[in-house]
């Protein structure tokens, strides 16, 4: 039986485990915010200098050089920025997954020293019972483990597809820059 400290131990780290991930999804979101900022005022500025820069276009050829040449940036700009948005939200879901794994560690161990407890004072011939439910404890324990590993991999997967598709994304641009000013 629980004993009336250890259920208020164990709410307390609940509680502690909550403030901590509202902390982690806090600086995860100031981050985002930050990054929009930036973005912005890094925007208007470019916006401003391509204007005063179209202002002083005197011919047709002048125009589609300028173009070309505001173009590229504009690409590479937005690969940055969403390599930026997607460490944001990886590094904040890092955290929070690693949180879980923790969490699921520590209530497992709980629960097997329950059980150990439990069959320790089980009645004579209870033994198989015991031993069937410890096999399924640890085949679920495998079953986790391995859903965590396949997720992770997943996750790897969906990095790298991210990079080279941002990185296709930014040579796209260049190869079409390169062949308007060709042109």
């Amino acid at each position: 039986m629980l004993t009336t400290e250890q259920v208020l131990a164990s709410q307390k780290a609940s509680l502690d485990t909550l403030f901590g991930l509202t902390g982690k999804a806090f600086e995860g979101v100031e981050k985002l915010v930050e990054l929009n900022i930036t973005a912005s005022k890094a925007a208007l500025a470019e916006a401003a200098g391509s204007t005063q820069a179209l202002l002083a276009v005197k011919d047709p050829q002048e125009l589609l050089a300028l173009q070309s040449a505001m173009f590229q940036p504009l690409a590479e700009k937005t690969a940055a920025y969403s390599r930026h948005v997607y460490d944001i939200a990886t590094s904040t879901s890092a955290e929070f997954s690693r949180t879980f794994e923790e969490q699921a560690a520590e209530a497992q161990r709980k629960f097997l020293a329950v059980v150990d407890s439990a069959s320790k004072n089980a009645p004579a011939g209870s033994e198989t019972a015991v031993a069937v439910l410890k096999s399924a404890i640890a085949a679920g324990t495998n079953a986790m483990e391995s859903v965590q590993k396949a997720v992770k991999q997943a996750s790897e997967v969906a990095e790298a597809n991210f990079n080279a598709v941002a990185n296709q994304a930014v040579n796209a641009a260049k190869a079409g820059s390169s062949k308007k000013r060709t042109s």
